[in-house]
């Protein structure tokens, strides 16, 4: 059965610039509505953030295709995300990469989002409830790092967790308060940052919640 609300988002997403092909189909794929608490599940496919609980969000499709696009994704990589969140983000990662490293600080959340994985047949996704300021050390380097809290700086522990010419995506903090999405490239151990656009991301914060 064709689902016309997820063919409007398709559309809406191709004219607000998203244009990797793989991002659209993966996103055009993956469930939204199954990442959802059920008072909202009939927004799902509104492009829209909408919360989840524990005080945080499922974010934007837009955002959700745009941070993804920006990764530049290919099959052999091995991706570090910081903010497991509702796992939806995650599960795009999944389709497009060897393997995903996802951290949570919410346990609650982790547990949640790892059920939903697990009920969608999701395989290569590895998850840990921890701070994710601190990455994942012994999972170290990453071909790829999305950061999906808004932080003030990237911590020196995340800058020496990415491989050279790796990528790191992630809104950050300026000096106005404003939030604004930047890609940042790792090469010859200097990091070259780009602006994408502003968002709204729920605060990076430190430790984790049991």
């Amino acid at each position: 059965m064709v689902d016309v609300r997820k063919i409007r988002l398709i559309m809406e997403l191709r004219e607000s610039g998203i244009t990797d092909s793989k991002v659209l189909s993966v996103i055009e794929k993956i469930p939204r509505m199954n990442f959802i608490p059920e008072t909202f599940k009939h927004q799902a496919y509104e492009n829209i953030a909408l919360p989840i609980g524990n005080d945080q969000t499922i974010s934007q499709p837009l955002i959700v295709a745009l941070m993804t696009q920006n990764l530049e994704l290919i099959k052999t990589h091995k991706v570090l995300e910081l903010g497991t969140g509702s796992g939806y983000q995650t599960a795009i990662l999944s389709k497009l990469c060897r393997r995903v490293y996802t951290i949570e600080r919410i346990k609650e959340l982790s547990i949640k989002a790892e059920n939903t994985l697990k009920d969608l047949k999701i395989t290569n996704v590895v998850t840990k409830v921890g701070d994710g300021n601190k990455g994942w050390f012994e999972q170290r380097p990453f071909d790829r790092i999305i950061i999906t809290a808004a932080t003030k700086e990237l911590s020196k522990n995340i800058i020496s967790q990415i491989k050279d010419e790796g990528i790191i995506i992630a809104p950050m903090i300026g000096e106005d308060g404003k939030q604004i999405l930047k890609k940042f490239i790792r090469k010859d151990k200097k990091i070259i940052s780009q602006n994408i656009t502003e968002v709204i991301f729920v605060p990076n914060l430190p430790g984790s919640v049991n």
